[in-house]
């Protein structure tokens, strides 16, 4: 992992690793994806600004979110089937955020099951929550998440219908992979990935399949999965999911200023200016393009955390600039995590940790709070 200076190195190392369908799972958006590369070229645009001769001796990353003391403003954002990116994948980065002292965001279409992961790791961490049809089982999972002593509920609101994502239909992507020819190729030139996942806990979805009945058989699970996403979801249903969520609720998925003050009248404790990844609605504005408004409006309401393209310290630098308190990256990580399991999600982080840290220096700047406006030399 040391020879890996950069994210694009453990990406370069994932795409040889990882079987095609889970990687272009991993890098696809919807549609023309015009979001998902507009989230990474509005970030590239925006320039740091150089100062010297301050004394920068005394760095330090740290900050507090949500009343937690963070190694770095950042959060693993929740990625659905990451425990087929590498064999019990979810556990590996939880461990590995929690090693670095950040937070880790299970996906409700995780893989490994909530309490697999509780059982496995030492500390809690964030769990995110897809509402669907079924209210019922919602219920349920935000009871076991509570059970699980989940220190927060990451609540996805920009999914109400799928945002259709090309790569993924012509792949044949389900979970375990189709069979096609194409498919079985694949798999066969990475032995490595396949003995991982096959010695790993489990092969579905582990927060739904044995929780519902009838859900043990992969395709009617899939077929239930596709369904039950719901269109009627609503501000109604947030107030609900706070009345049942004993902790801290984090609305993901705001996009919008209107959106944004709603959200800070809901009770939430922070939102996540996010876009899905461009993965929902293409031709939507990039992440970092709306932080800076939605951040002027309820920055004082609430927190505000920002996702949508981070690969490095300069991205987070950047979001933290432009008013974010902490920053979500989740497919830096599954690079890691494809490339070298828990060790590979170690090294994102810290490559991300230490280009923040570098970036500081050179911007004279010694700690998060500092990290304003100033910064940014254009936009």
């Amino acid at each position: 992992m040391k020879t890996m200076t950069c994210i694009a190195d453990l990406r370069q190392t994932y795409h040889r690793k990882v079987p095609r369908a889970f990687v272009d799972y991993c890098e696809s958006g919807s549609y023309a994806e015009e979001t998902l590369r507009a989230n990474r070229a509005d970030l590239e645009r925006i320039k740091l600004r150089q100062r010297i001769l301050h004394d920068v001796a005394g760095r330090s990353t740290r900050t507090a979110l949500l009343g937690e003391q963070l190694a770095l403003p950042l959060a693993l954002a929740p990625v659905g089937l990451t425990g087929m990116q590498h064999g019990d994948g979810e556990i590996h980065a939880c461990r590995a955020a929690q090693a670095a002292g950040i937070p880790y965001t299970l996906s409700t279409m995780s893989i490994c099951s909530i309490e697999d992961v509780a059982a496995a790791v030492a500390k809690p961490f964030w769990f995110q929550l897809y509402v669907m049809k079924d209210r019922g089982y919602i219920r349920a999972l935000i009871e076991r998440a509570a059970a699980a002593k989940c220190s927060a509920l990451v609540l996805t609101v920009d999914l109400q219908v799928i945002g259709q994502r090309h790569r993924d239909i012509k792949n044949g992507m389900t979970v375990p992979p189709e069979i096609r020819l194409g498919n079985l190729v694949d798999i066969a030139t990475k032995p490595a990935w396949a003995l991982g996942v096959l010695r790993g806990r489990r092969k579905t979805f582990g927060n739904i399949a044995g929780h519902y009945p009838g859900m043990s058989n992969v395709t009617v699970l899939s077929k239930w999965i596709a369904e039950q996403f719901d269109p009627t979801l609503s501000w109604k249903d947030v107030e609900w999911i706070k009345s049942l969520w004993p902790g801290k609720l984090i609305l993901k998925g705001i996009l919008d200023v209107e959106d944004a003050r709603i959200a800070a009248k809901t009770g939430a404790a922070a939102i996540v200016v996010s876009n899905h990844g461009g993965r929902q609605l293409d031709g939507a504005a990039s992440s970092i393009a709306m932080l800076p408004p939605i951040a002027d409006a309820v920055g004082a309401e609430l927190e505000v955390m920002f996702d949508g393209g981070i690969r490095s310290g300069q991205d987070l630098m950047r979001a933290l600039a432009l008013g974010a308190r902490a920053g979500m990256s989740g497919r830096a990580y599954i690079y890691g995590l494809g490339a070298g399991g828990e060790a590979g999600v170690a090294r994102a982080i810290e490559i991300i940790k230490n280009e923040l840290d570098t970036s500081m220096a050179l911007c004279g700047v010694t700690s998060i709070g500092e990290i304003n406006r100033r910064v940014i030399a254009a936009l």
